[in-house]
């Protein structure tokens, strides 16, 4: 006896009977874990590929197998929190920093969004997928409402319309720029709630511009050698496509102001968040690390909180003068300036607009002054150069007894 699955897969999708995506979830977070777990071994802590290259991997491979599905399903608050769970692991391996990173902090150093961002992202670059194609060519674009402000009066016929069939007598038509019933109602077209997710970004558009226009202009029906549908006068390509990637410039922006609104990072940091990666990432992972570590103020300077011992000296240990700090320990330490002098030649600040972090041959002296300098290293990776203080010789002191010597005879030999 085989007992029926309680998920069907299609696709890639996970399918329940009440279409619930915790199914679907736990299996893409099951996949990409797995594929972590080998790309991993590629950059352990200290070694292997920069963090450019971590960061290309996590949004090239991770982020998909993870992030697949998402355009349809939304994950719930308990799911979309194992799914952070498992991205903060991915930020720290990219990074190197510490687990006591705090984690608005974390992704903004990782480039990496959080988790519900990213979903809401890809969810609104899916909408604008749809409401932008040819309705020749997309069945959900043309099914969209007949006020929908597209450039082809092309739509699906009634024929084509058995997916409303399904629903009550309640059902609802969202009109083109009407606002969604407030309890919201659930009695209306999939594809009309999709169409709705992209009115923000459309401010001073009267039509959405379509992209592949050619194709969907190809693929409309003929009949004795006449268009079913009048042809559109469309505008230029170079136009449509030039607005579309306007679009997706709005949508990106909006990802960054819900990341510095919704993921606020503490008063001290003052790095703006990035998708692209930092210059500094091109580094070596262990010297990027070590920046990685002191722009977050959790580091192995004195002066950063620590999380073993909140109340230990702050000052340096070799001259204990003043705080170490990342500014300090980069720019006015008095022990290290003969090195400064002679590497850091340009470098005069390491705050967030500084033109340090935009130079690639400032970056390469910073580099080098932290890997000969021992900036921001484990207390522990390098023992004292120094020998141990012994104490003075004196004729009072006790003497060894002089070796003795024996000497061995043939026969014994």
């Amino acid at each position: 006896m085989f007992h029926p699955g309680n998920s069907i897969r299609w696709l890639g999708y996970w399918f329940t009977p009440a279409l619930d995506p915790a199914a679907h979830s736990s299996r893409r977070l099951a996949l990409a874990q797995g594929a972590f777990a080998l790309i991993r071994r590629l950059s352990p802590p200290g070694a292997g590929l920069p963090p450019y290259l971590c960061h290309r991997l996590a949004t090239s491979l991770v982020a998909p197998i993870l992030l697949y599905g998402a355009d349809l399903f939304t994950p719930s608050v308990g799911t979309t929190a194992r799914l952070d769970t498992f991205w903060r692991q991915v930020q720290r391996w990219t990074t190197n920093c510490f687990s006591a990173t705090p984690t608005g902090i974390l992704s903004v150093e990782s480039c990496l969004p959080p988790v519900s961002l990213m979903i809401a992202h890809r969810q609104r670059l899916a909408a604008l997928r749809v409401v932008c194609s040819p309705p020749s060519l997309n069945p959900a674009t043309a099914r969209l409402h007949p006020s929908f402000p597209s450039l082809s009066v092309h739509r699906a016929p009634d024929s084509a319309r058995a997916i409303t069939r399904g629903l009550s007598s309640l059902y609802l038509p969202l009109y083109w720029k009407m606002p969604r019933p407030v309890p919201p109602i659930r009695n209306h077209l999939r594809v009309d709630a999709v169409a709705h997710q992209t009115i923000p970004f459309t401010l001073g558009l009267s039509r959405m511009p379509m992209i592949n226009s050619h194709l969907g202009l190809s693929r409309m029906p003929m009949i004795n050698s006449h268009l079913v549908c009048p042809t559109p006068v469309l505008p230029p390509q170079s136009l449509m496509d030039s607005t579309y990637s306007a679009l997706k410039n709005r949508i990106r922006e909006k990802l960054l102001v819900e990341w510095a609104s919704l993921f606020p990072t503490p008063g001290y940091y003052l790095h703006p968040p990035a998708l692209r990666p930092r210059p500094f990432m091109g580094l070596g992972k262990f010297v990027a690390g070590r920046i990685h570590q002191m722009k977050a103020r959790k580091s192995c300077l004195a002066a950063h909180p620590t999380w073993r011992s909140p109340d230990a000296d702050t000052s340096y240990p070799r001259c204990g003068l003043e705080p170490e700090t990342f500014e300090r320990a980069i720019l006015s330490c008095p022990l290290r300036r003969h090195s400064r002098s002679r590497l850091l030649h340009g470098v005069s600040d390491v705050g967030p607009e500084a033109p340090l972090w935009s130079s690639l041959p400032l970056l390469k002296r910073l580099a080098t002054y932290i890997g000969v300098s021992s900036t921001g290293f484990p207390p522990t990776m390098f023992p004292p150069t120094t020998p141990p203080s012994s104490p003075p010789f004196s004729l009072s002191s006790p003497r060894l007894p002089p070796p003795v010597f024996r000497v061995f005879s043939l026969a014994e030999v």
